[in-house]
């Protein structure tokens, strides 16, 4: 039986690479220049620290724009609230988001079997996986999946006739 599996990942080198174009920018700009602002990457979490809120602000559309610019989904970043850190600065924790959580998973389990298509989904960990008799009904439930508003990005993999 044909199936399919739907996950979310980020690659996390390109993740990196994003990071380090946003440093470089923060290098050489003008508006930047003197201040003290550091980005630190720890597995799936992002560490921004700027002089203040303005500063951190425009450090958080730098990395949606280079993130933009690696083809990664800015989606797949969850900026928490702004706190106080040392030395009169602001600390910013930013998860990178990985995996379908369960409320996600159950939301496009309901969509797709909503839609009245010949289809099974079943939920395998952080994976969503779809089996069904046609090659069609898969392509019509990865539509239902792409016309979804979910806060991740999803891609579709393993496709088996």
């Amino acid at each position: 039986m044909p199936s399919f599996d739907i996950v979310s990942k980020t690659d996390l080198a390109e993740v990196d690479n994003a990071l380090d174009g946003v440093r470089r920018e923060i290098g050489t700009r003008f508006d930047f220049k003197g201040s003290k602002v550091t980005l630190e990457h720890k597995e799936a979490a992002i560490t921004i620290i700027a002089d203040d809120e303005m500063k951190l602000r425009q450090v958080q559309e730098l990395v949606r724009g280079y993130f933009v610019r690696r083809k990664l989904d800015p989606k797949a970043l969850d900026f928490a609230d702004s706190e106080r850190a040392s030395g009169n600065t602001v600390r910013q924790v930013v998860t990178v988001k990985q995996g379908i959580d369960r409320e996600l998973a159950k939301s496009v389990v309901k969509a797709v079997k909503d839609s009245k298509l010949k289809v099974q989904t079943a939920i395998q960990g952080d994976e969503l996986r779809i089996t069904g008799k046609k090659r069609d009904d898969l392509q019509a439930a990865m539509n239902v999946v792409r016309g979804l508003e979910v806060d991740r990005p999803v891609q579709f993999i393993n496709f088996r006739d």
